[in-house]
């Protein structure tokens, strides 16, 4: 059963959410929280699986309320609720430790997929949609920041990092760098595990910002 946490300060939405999961076969919605403050506490008390984050909410909003929870080392996924998928406020949350994001008024199945892939610890979010949200909002700071956590990298995963960064996926990774799926699978893995990212949004949040990738790359065709 997937335990889900509803966090919007409109009492609509929430009830609305509730309604499409509540139906939907294996999610239980587990509580609601009306503000940043309130889902925070929530989440340490109920452990959900994954957290439907509203960002504009009053008291603590969602992207401090997303970076809040990365702090306290909590598991759950959190996908960040936004009206506009070139919202600044997305970007935020994706560098707070948000694993995705999903539009309001998606379809009911859209949510229902979402929930579900984040609960497998999948990233929600088209590689080519990340990357032009990125290049719209990043703020390169200097490489010297990022350069230690870059050093740990081998040249392969180097490689696979920017292909990953410009919107490929692994099958297409695979074959850019003849390798078998399963090996880039592998590259992924030890890439997240040696810069201590959760997932592949905060993978190409990082390359952008290290200036491993400019922004300005164009995605594949």
């Amino acid at each position: 059963m997937i335990r889900v946490l509803l966090a919007d300060d409109q009492e609509l939405v929430r009830s609305g959410f509730r309604l499409i999961l509540e139906l939907a076969d294996g999610i239980e919605v587990v509580g609601e929280a009306a503000d940043g403050r309130e889902a925070v506490l929530l989440a340490k008390e109920l452990a959900p699986d994954v957290i439907l984050m509203d960002v504009r909410m009053p008291e603590l909003d969602g992207i401090e309320a997303t970076r809040r929870l990365r702090q306290a080392g909590l598991e759950a996924r959190v996908l960040v609720l936004t009206t506009f998928y070139l919202d600044e406020y997305v970007y935020g949350a994706l560098r707070a430790g948000a694993s995705g994001f999903l539009l309001k008024d998606a379809p009911r199945e859209q949510l229902v997929a979402a929930v579900r892939t984040a609960a497998r610890g999948e990233a929600l979010l088209a590689p080519a949609i990340t990357q032009r949200l990125i290049e719209r909002f990043v703020a390169r700071p200097a490489p010297i920041e990022a350069a230690p956590a870059l050093e740990h990298l081998s040249r392969r995963e180097l490689e696979v990092l920017r292909l990953l960064a410009r919107g490929l996926s692994n099958a297409e990774i695979a074959a850019d760098l003849v390798l078998g799926e399963a090996t880039v699978k592998t590259h992924v893995a030890h890439i997240l595990r040696k810069l201590d990212l959760r997932d592949r949004v905060q993978a190409v949040v990082f390359a952008y910002e290290s200036g491993l990738v400019e922004p300005g790359s164009s995605p594949p065709s």
